[in-house]
């Protein structure tokens, strides 16, 4: 935990830039939330520039809830211009098998594009390995028989990329290594946004570490965490106010919040190879 709990500091202390090519609905709140934790955002869209600012930042974010043709090949050129420059990416196929377009698209963001860190539930994960899973609009339906450790396992495996599966408790592997995060409030499923914020703050965590295992755990505990201590000053209040009290608890939140709430364990679908994180 005292890893984790110093790499809370280091991003406040680099200030890494986050180059997010997210969807309409929850730019704002991506960009404030980054803001509160201590990153800089940057939301550039357009093909005339998207490929430079990536090519500068600490880590670039590409998040397809809002799909459009022009939009997915702008994510191609950031992130082929992320890839050679060294720049960690991270994808969230969000909504992936909701429709034969949305899973197409992020079977092809995956083809062309290194993808350093995939992040979504169960279902969109699955739906980007080519297993089927519930999908209702742009939410994951009921994971079923999906055992979500192994899920991860393979994915990684396959797709030759670390893997976050957030739900109930979040999954982080590598396909040889993993862990598994109890962090994290139900709030956190009524406020729209809550988890292509957790991908872009994975993002923060991964401009400013190399080892994709550490940086993952990181923010998801960080982010977890917030969301509890949010929960218990004003989950009585309605999501609205949680929402509020979110972007106040990611800046709030101490190395101390960490050490004291922090819950990582190993995960059991992969041998594992080190120690908790520390």
């Amino acid at each position: 935990m005292n890893q984790i709990a110093g790499l809370l500091e280091r991003v406040r202390e680099i200030n890494p830039l986050v180059h997010n090519m997210t969807n309409v609905v929850v730019t704002n709140f991506t960009a404030n939330g980054l803001l509160a934790l201590g990153a800089s955002p940057v939301m550039a869209y357009a093909r005339e520039e998207a490929a430079d600012i990536a090519r500068i930042a600490g880590a670039v974010v590409l998040n397809m809830g809002t799909l459009d043709e022009e939009l997915v090949e702008n994510m191609i050129l950031a992130g082929r211009s992320a890839n050679e420059h060294g720049v960690p990416v991270l994808f969230d196929p969000v909504g992936a098998g909701a429709t034969p377009y949305r899973t197409a698209s992020a079977r092809r963001i995956m083809a062309e594009v290194k993808v350093d860190l995939l992040r979504g539930n169960a279902a969109e994960i699955a739906q980007v390995l080519g297993q089927e899973a519930a999908i209702k609009g742009v939410d994951a339906g009921a994971s079923g028989n999906l055992d979500v450790e192994e899920l991860a396992v393979r994915a990684a495996r396959e797709l030759h990329t670390a893997v976050v599966i957030t739900g109930r408790e979040d999954v982080i592997t590598d396909g040889l290594n993993g862990w598994m995060v109890g962090n994290g409030h139900p709030l956190l499923t009524r406020v729209t946004g809550a988890g292509c914020l957790l991908t872009s703050v994975l993002g923060a965590f991964a401009a400013v570490e190399a080892d994709r295992l550490a940086a993952g755990a990181a923010a998801l505990v960080v982010y977890g965490t917030a969301a509890e201590l949010a929960a218990e000053r004003k989950g009585h209040e309605g999501p609205g106010s949680f929402q509020m009290e979110l972007l106040n608890m990611l800046m709030a939140v101490s190395p101390d919040d960490v050490l004291q709430y922090g819950r990582v364990r190993p995960l059991k679908a992969v041998q594992q190879t080190g120690g908790e994180p520390q």
